[in-house]
């Protein structure tokens, strides 16, 4: 029998190794996603970060900081929880991409000349989570053990 779709998504193993990687990332996207959307931890909000993203031809720029902040916002709080993370992964994933060739790849490697090594590091951590999935400890294993 062909597993459904969402038997799929939450996929995921009993390895520790997803959820060392779930949390520390999952705490960082969804502290930036704050700062986009609502200010928080001295960002902008959703004004300022607009309009700082029209400003280097992201746009509209309201748009693209909703789009971005919500996707790291939430898509941090489902690392978090380990709920739907290859989705919610590879949203992020995509965020980065966007993040290291829209504002960093010109500035080099290094975070000190706001290069893309931070933004490298996270992108991998998002590849390596749509692939395996959550892990232990995850909603998804628990919502998959159920499904069987």
């Amino acid at each position: 029998m062909n597993p459904s779709l969402i038997t799929r998504v939450l996929a995921t193993n009993d390895s520790f190794a997803p959820l060392a990687l779930r949390i520390p990332a999952g705490i960082i996207f969804a502290a930036h996603g704050a700062q986009k959307l609502f200010g928080a931890f001295g960002g902008y909000g959703l004004e300022g970060t607009g309009q700082w993203m029209a400003s280097i031809g992201l746009e509209p720029g309201y748009l693209m900081a909703l789009l971005a902040g919500s996707g790291e916002f939430f898509g941090g709080l489902a690392l978090l929880l380990g709920l739907l993370v290859r989705p919610a992964a590879a949203v992020l994933a995509f965020a980065m991409l966007v993040a290291i060739f829209a504002v960093h790849i010109g500035n080099g490697l290094f975070m000190s000349n706001n290069g893309y090594e931070f933004g490298l590091a996270l992108l991998a951590i998002a590849v390596s989570l749509v692939f395996s999935g959550a892990g232990a400890f995850s909603l998804d294993r628990l919502l998959n053990k159920n499904e069987h």
